[in-house]
């Protein structure tokens, strides 16, 4: 649980940097970085979803994940809890929940967190995870200042989401392949090109109800298999 640990306080210390000492930048500036970001996090998620060899089974993921997503409806529930940390802290806005909901799908869903999970569980790796640190802290920092304390509590899933990779990675690791990792980063990583859209202010995605779809690749590859 290393990796995931020193992931999670990374993304609070950051956070925290930037709700606090560099919160209150220029409106100008925070729009321009978002779209910045926005742009880096698109290219990012693209390059992961390249890695692909099976494009059909990508289109089915997705499908599938919007589906089952939709239908439990993860957007609303992850916002259900920001609605409440926001009476529980008492701030009012919705910045809470779109700092929150927006951070956590963002360093939850792409390609490091699930490789990196399962390395750190699997082999006791942690270099992946300690680099998606690096990565995580520099968003954080922004995030921190332009969208507020929200982004502090994502360390929490992101803390759970890995730690439960990490954890389960040992007990199922006759049942993941190359093949079945590969293609779920590919589906996490087209989930972080859709986060990127909505930085730039594109009509919004509700990226948490795809998250489904990157587990289905390992049930489809381990029944065909």
């Amino acid at each position: 649980m290393l990796g995931p640990g020193v992931n999670a306080l990374t993304i609070v210390v950051c956070a925290l940097v930037g709700c606090f000492i560099i919160r209150g930048i220029p409106e100008r500036f925070e729009e321009l970085i978002k779209k910045a970001i926005g742009l880096a996090i698109i290219y990012v998620g693209l390059k992961g979803a390249l890695d692909n060899q099976r494009v059909l089974l990508l289109i089915m993921s997705m499908v599938g994940g919007a589906i089952l997503g939709e239908f439990i409806n993860i957007h609303a529930l992850m916002n259900r809890f920001g609605a409440w940390a926001e009476a529980r802290f008492r701030m009012k806005g919705g910045a809470f929940s779109k700092g929150f909901v927006s951070a956590s799908i963002l360093f939850c869903t792409g390609s490091m967190a699930i490789v990196g999970s399962m390395q750190s569980g699997l082999m006791g790796n942690h270099e992946t995870l300690f680099a998606k640190s690096i990565l995580d802290g520099s968003i954080s920092v922004i995030f921190g200042a332009s969208m507020g304390i929200g982004v502090v509590f994502s360390a929490l899933p992101v803390f759970i989401y890995q730690g439960g990779i990490s954890l389960a990675a040992g007990a199922i690791k006759e049942y993941l392949s190359p093949d079945i990792i590969r293609e779920m980063s590919a589906v996490g990583s087209l989930l972080v090109a859709a986060i990127g859209c909505n930085f730039l202010g594109v009509k919004e995605i509700r990226v948490a109800n795809l998250i489904p779809a990157i587990f289905i690749p390992w049930i489809y590859i381990g029944l065909a298999g």
